[in-house]
């Protein structure tokens, strides 16, 4: 498994994955071809998928509030779950807060995930269920 930085090439197997994986995304909003291609832009480091040669098998992209890092769309592959494809991407992207100096690392997770829920567990997350998450959207395609 090779773990490396997605380019905005490949954009097409990122979001094939996303739908194999059953992760919903927003393609006419933030998952657009161009809102990717500026997040890449403006924070390439913050794109990471991993790798069987060509076959694309996990991504996960990383914000930052410079107080925390948080870890978003993380998506396996059906066929390559159970592999170590999903723990492989959370230490690369601790790996990567780390060299911003971020020592917070955060993930939101659906309360129904607990794959998910019980991954982050045994990577050493604290699941914290007085936090309550708001959200304000513009439209329901962002």
């Amino acid at each position: 498994m090779d773990i490396r930085r997605l380019t905005i090439n490949d954009y097409e197997k990122m979001t094939n994955l996303w739908s194999r994986a059953g992760l919903p995304f927003k393609p006419k909003g933030r998952d657009s071809k161009e809102a990717i291609s500026a997040q890449i832009d403006a924070d390439p480091d913050f794109f990471i998928g991993a790798f069987e040669g060509d076959t694309i098998m996990g991504t996960m992209i990383l914000s930052s509030d410079l107080r925390r890092g948080w870890m978003n769309r993380l998506a396996v592959d059906p066929k390559f779950r159970r592999l170590g494809t999903a723990k492989a991407l959370i230490d690369k992207a601790e790996k990567t807060f780390r060299k911003r100096g971020l020592r917070i690392f955060c993930a939101l997770i659906d309360e129904s995930n607990v794959v998910s829920r019980d991954l982050f567990k045994e990577c050493g997350y604290v699941e914290h269920d007085e936090i309550k998450y708001f959200s304000k959207r513009e439209s329901t395609e962002v």
